[in-house]
């Protein structure tokens, strides 16, 4: 087991005691229900801004997006290049239109464009992608963790859980906000300092580290061949637009931000914020990634001492050595990208920048988990308990729904991070998972507001169709090979994008087709 210094103990302690702190603090401020969802539209867009930049920031991205950098290339980054233009159409479109409604769940209206059936249906999309966020999440923070103390990540997972819940039903969205504003400049800070702390170690700089990083063309944004059975640049693209278009439109984390701005201009300011600070971040950790892949090239011995623990995790301590040896070599970059930063930082990074890093990795989880736990509560309350249990529910009583809801959903995380440990790739389990249940939130949601002519049993069968091609896409690698002709050869990123065009396209096409057939009976 690794022994932190306690200089780098006492600062990790100090920060989850400010954070749980900040949560008894706003704690005293939250008297109804419109203060815990949403802060009594009071925030500034500024604080709002930051607040959705370290909501994306995550340990997926903090741990994830180095270790795709370092296992391939920056072929993710295109997800990044995509914002602005997601933000653009929220901007314009999105904003102004949850802010009209009143409501703060953003679920609400899709009750009264489409029937109950609709709300409930993405309803329950969202609370499954929350569940497959916080669940990386906590794989993703433990994996660091692990590394660096040698605690079980199931002990780790649960301890952190236990923090993040305490802070998050104590102070509502307020405390979220607030916590995330400090988070976001945390998160940011540890990120530069990585990078110092890496380049210092190679012998040349940041050229040497170019040089080597571009000699393995680590810098390659993907093959721009309009090829979509592999992650090209067009698919990442593709798959960028519309989960960030998902996001700003129809991510309660981020609807429910809007209605804290204290007016419409405030709400969209924040948008920009993040995007204006999230694609150099993103950048940031990718030439982290590089950089790490060049010092590990000019080390190899510490890259065998990362490929001989590996090995060891999977073996088992009874492995012989011969064994550990032959699965050593059969290792590649991508099979242990993920463990690569928390490897350096064990070996490499000093006393008290290790427990500022620490902290960093820890904001990066907690600001997305706290959000996510807080949003899932509000919808769950709003659309489920008041919507099928009791409509007339006292303001004390849906207060109290809320406070148990966000201990229940901090739970469920909890185990849904539990339950994928042992998994490869934190960023790929990502994307896979929120593809498949934003597709067809997003189709329904942009058929609602684009086709004014459709209705119910229109998007009914729409929606029916589109979770059928997106079951499909999702499970046709699994289907036996005695029936490969029914196997789906596009690459996974796609689900979203097929997904939400299917629902959307199938809605207009039968609509349009009701309305003539309708015409011809007259």
């Amino acid at each position: 087991m690794h022994q932190l210094p306690v200089v780098d103990i006492a600062i990790i302690f100090m920060y989850l005691l400010a954070m749980v702190w900040i949560g008894f603090y706003f704690s005293r401020k939250n008297k109804n229900t419109d203060q815990f969802t949403k802060a009594s539209g009071s925030i500034p867009g500024w604080a709002i801004g930051l607040s959705i930049y370290a909501t994306f920031l995550s340990s997926n991205t903090f741990l994830g997006v180095p270790g795709k950098a370092f296992g391939s290339n920056w072929n993710a980054f295109v997800f990044s290049i995509s914002m602005p233009l997601a933000a653009w159409v929220a901007s314009k479109y999105f904003v102004s239109f949850y802010r009209n409604t009143g409501e703060v769940s953003a679920y609400t209206h899709l009750e009264k464009r489409f029937g109950p059936w609709a709300r409930t249906y993405a309803v329950l999309c969202f609370l499954l992608t929350q569940f497959a966020r916080m669940g990386s999440i906590f794989f993703g923070m433990a994996l660091t963790l692990n590394a660096l103390l040698g605690y079980s990540m199931a002990s780790i997972m649960i301890v952190m859980g236990i923090c993040i819940i305490l802070y998050t039903v104590m102070g509502g969205m307020e405390a979220v906000i607030w916590t995330e504003v400090v988070q976001g400049i945390l998160k940011t800070l540890g990120a530069l300092l990585i990078l110092f702390l890496v380049i210092r170690e190679i012998p040349g700089g940041m050229q040497q580290a170019y040089r080597i990083a571009n000699a393995n063309h680590k810098f390659s944004l993907g093959t721009t061949d309009f090829n979509f059975t592999q992650s090209s640049f067009w698919v990442v693209l593709l798959y960028g637009f519309f989960i960030n278009l998902n996001n700003f439109g129809m991510d309660q984390n981020y609807i429910q931000r809007y209605h804290t701005a204290t007016g419409n201009r405030q709400a969209i300011k924040s948008i920009w914020l993040c995007v204006a600070l999230y694609v150099p971040a993103s950048l940031l950790f990718f030439v982290i990634g590089s950089s790490l892949f060049s010092y590990y090239q000019l080390h190899p011995e510490m890259a065998d001492a990362l490929k001989q623990t590996v090995a060891m995790e999977k073996l088992g301590s009874h492995a012989s050595t011969q064994q550990v040896h032959e699965y050593m070599l059969q290792l590649q970059p991508a099979d242990y990208a993920d463990k690569v930063m928390p490897h350096f930082m064990v070996n490499k990074v000093p006393t008290v920048c290790l427990g500022l890093i620490v902290a960093a990795i820890l904001s990066a989880a907690m600001s997305t988990i706290s959000s996510g736990m807080n949003a899932a509560a509000t919808v769950f309350t709003k659309d489920i308990y008041k919507r099928y249990f009791n409509a007339t529910a006292s303001d004390k009583k849906e207060f109290n729904i809320l406070y148990l809801s966000t201990v229940a959903f901090g739970i469920i995380g909890l185990c849904t991070g539990l339950a994928m440990i042992g998994s490869k790739s934190i960023l790929d389990i990502w994307w896979e998972l929120s593809g498949i249940f934003a597709g067809g939130m997003l189709g329904l949601f942009l058929l609602g507001i684009i086709s004014k002519q459709t209705k119910s049993p229109e998007a009914l069968i729409a929606v029916i169709v589109g979770v059928i091609v997106i079951l499909w896409l999702t499970f046709s690698d699994r289907i036996p090979a005695s029936y490969s002709y029914l196997k789906s050869s596009l690459h996974k990123n796609m689900v979203i994008v097929i997904g939400t065009l299917t629902i959307f396209l199938t809605g207009v096409i039968v609509t349009r087709v009701k309305k003539r057939f309708n015409g011809l009976n007259v």
